[in-house]
């Protein structure tokens, strides 16, 4: 694998990498951590993401490109959703890594949430797998120093279209997240709706309903450690809490509110979250239903930064945008 292009961002840096079927996208970042992630507040200006050393977020690229065409996502601009090999997948952490040579962390998140619909792709599989073990990682990527914590999460629209959908998740779920891990490990479901027509728009017709996604998650174990997650990022969408607590319990899962990040498909179909995405009001009526009805709520507030540099979910660079270097 080899280093394209690299843009500095605010809390990181964005990498284009050359893989074995074209090129692919990958950011390392600095996080502001739990206290301020959780504090149902926007990021003000005088507060410095943790230092890498304290945590460290790498997002990579599960395929070139996408095939999901969901209508709030630069990425299907890119191209088709092809996998990436293991291979293209440890590369990518490799770049990452190399940025920053002789830095050590003491947790390392690993997101397959940049390019791509990772459930597609049975080496995301194989990937954290390798990685499970420390001394894996050790041996895996040369010159580093294994993290105390690694934490990989899987990012799921749900697609109708995977025949092997239920074997991903069972495997995912069963001997990664609850065996591998012992439960420091991430699924995560977008839902955004619980209207489904609503989601038949946004997701391209190519999500699951959200019917056959509660009974596919039914057929997982129980989640140790971190619960299940439930996305939403919050528009215009209908969001029934009741209808979700009837197909989800919130003994297994946790909701989480994001703004519709301003992408440029987001924007030309008009979708985006109301009034001041950086500050809590948009999303208050909705954490308090939801939490009326028994689920735990997370409230993750991009700042105006993240979404101008591009390192937000649904961007690419590659689709033909350019991150603004506010550094």
């Amino acid at each position: 694998m080899r280093l394209v292009e690299r843009y500095p961002v605010p809390t990181g840096d964005i990498l284009v990498v050359q893989g074995s079927m074209g090129q692919l996208e990958c950011l390392s970042l600095a996080d502001y951590g739990k206290d301020v992630n959780l504090a149902e507040m926007a990021v003000p200006d005088d507060v410095q993401p943790l230092p890498l050393s304290e945590k460290w977020v790498a997002t990579i690229s599960s395929q070139y490109g996408c095939s999901m065409g969901c209508n709030f996502c630069d990425v299907p601009v890119v191209g088709p959703g092809l996998n990436a090999s293991s291979s293209d997948l440890l590369g990518q952490l490799e770049e990452i890594i190399d940025l920053h040579p002789n830095e050590t962390t003491k947790r390392f998140n690993v997101h397959f949430a940049r390019m791509g619909e990772p459930t597609f792709n049975f080496n995301v599989i194989t990937v954290a797998a390798h990685l499970a073990g420390q001394r894996e990682l050790a041996r895996t990527i040369p010159n580093w120093e294994p993290p105390e914590v690694v934490h990989p999460v899987v990012s799921t629209m749900m697609p109708k279209g995977n025949r092997r959908l239920d074997a991903f998740l069972r495997i995912w779920t069963e001997n990664i997240k609850n065996d591998m891990y012992e439960g420091e490990a991430g699924l995560q479901l977008s839902i955004n709706s619980t209207d489904a027509v609503e989601r038949e728009e946004m997701f391209n017709g190519m999500a699951l309903p959200l019917e056959e996604i509660a009974h596919t998650m039914m057929r997982m174990p129980y989640p140790l450690g971190r619960k299940y997650t439930l996305n939403f990022a919050v528009a215009d969408y209908t969001v029934d809490e009741n209808i979700l607590a009837d197909f989800f319990s919130p003994e297994r899962f946790i909701c989480k509110l994001t703004p519709m990040h301003k992408t440029r498909a987001a924007l030309a179909n008009d979708v985006k979250t109301a009034g001041d995405y950086t500050a809590p009001e948009p999303y208050e009526d909705l954490a308090a239903r939801l939490r009326r009805v028994g689920f735990d709520v997370l409230v993750f507030i991009a700042s105006r930064d993240e979404d101008e540099s591009r390192i937000t979910c649904g961007n690419a660079i590659l689709s033909g945008t350019e991150p603004m270097d506010l550094r």
